[in-house]
């Protein structure tokens, strides 16, 4: 588990607006509404996750709050979000996560509060090399098991999508009784992809979009002939929550309602933090310093936590 403890204004203008905003709020006796307030983000190790939470802490940090990170993955998020310990999960992605967070959303104990990211796409992918020689759909795998060496490259383990592979096997569904899910985390899975397409090797992987694996490397998402959790499947993102967050913290409710992101921009932050390398909070401020129409959308309503416009302090920290 990484833990990320974050100080907001950077900017010595901004500091300043906070500090005077402060002295005054005091003057007058409203003390508790100046005080900074903490928003606590549950982040899955994924990319797309990774830069879109840290856009967002960023923004809420120029507007007065303190944020705390926490990597984790799906059911710890999750559970952190059920439990009040966490106030935001930007990573719920359906139809793969829906057989943890529905029940969860029926139970009131959390709340799916927007879709940040549509028409993104989630399932069992191969180089189109090897979907030129046959293998266009599930029913096509087992065909060719020897080339595969019966192996499906999979990602962190917990992740609802590695239940479903591996329930799959347990059924022998698509005939795949015989084969194995190799689990591990996101980069081992894509170095061993990367590793395979340069000798274009077969190999087939969870894949998903925006990723800068679409980028990277010629993939194929496979069919299925029934329905499959684990083949092509359309996904959408949404923002999760605990049930009192906008009792709690309505200004922050309001950010995250009107915080959604196009698939192509999600995929310039994921290739510019994970295939270029550059730390998450680079990628960040600069995209926010050069999309401020952008970011007007996303505050459009929402205060600092002493009543000002957010959107004038996020101008003033990044010299827009």
């Amino acid at each position: 588990m990484k833990f990320h403890s974050r100080r907001y204004f950077s900017n010595p203008l901004a500091r300043g607006l906070a500090a005077g905003a402060l002295s005054l709020a005091t003057a007058t006796g409203a003390v508790q509404a100046a005080e900074p307030k903490e928003v606590r983000f549950g982040v899955q190790p994924w990319p797309g996750v990774t830069v879109k939470s840290e856009v967002s802490a960023q923004l809420l940090e120029a507007a007065g709050y303190e944020t705390d990170t926490k990597e984790l993955n799906t059911p710890l998020t999750l559970e952190g979000l059920s439990n009040k310990d966490l106030d935001v999960g930007l990573g719920g992605w359906y139809p793969v996560s829906s057989s943890m967070i529905d029940p969860l959303v029926q139970e009131g104990k959390i709340v799916r509060l927007t879709a940040n990211l549509e028409g993104a796409l989630s399932g069992v992918a191969v180089p189109t090399y090897v979907r030129d020689a046959g293998v266009e759909s599930m029913s096509d795998l087992n065909e060719y098991a020897d080339r595969f060496e019966s192996k499906i490259y999979g990602i962190e383990s917990g992740s609802t999508w590695n239940t479903g592979v591996k329930e799959a096997i347990k059924e022998n569904r698509h005939n795949l009784g015989d084969w194995e899910l190799v689990s591990s985390g996101t980069t081992a899975m894509l170095a061993q992809v990367g590793r395979a397409t340069e000798r274009e090797d077969w190999v087939a992987f969870y894949g998903w979009r925006p990723h800068w694996m679409n980028i990277t490397y010629d993939l194929h998402y496979l069919e299925a002939p029934d329905d499959s959790q684990i083949a092509h499947t359309e996904a959408t993102v949404y923002t999760l929550t605990p049930t009192d967050l906008e009792a709690r913290l309505p200004n922050v409710h309001r950010f995250f309602s009107q915080y959604q992101v196009q698939p192509q921009t999600q995929s310039r932050w994921i290739y510019e933090h994970s295939y270029n390398e550059r730390p998450e909070a680079e990628v960040a401020r600069e995209w926010i310093a050069a999309n401020p129409e952008r970011v007007r959308e996303w505050l459009d309503g929402v205060t600092t936590v002493d009543g000002e416009s957010a959107f004038e302090a996020v101008k003033a920290e990044y010299g827009l």
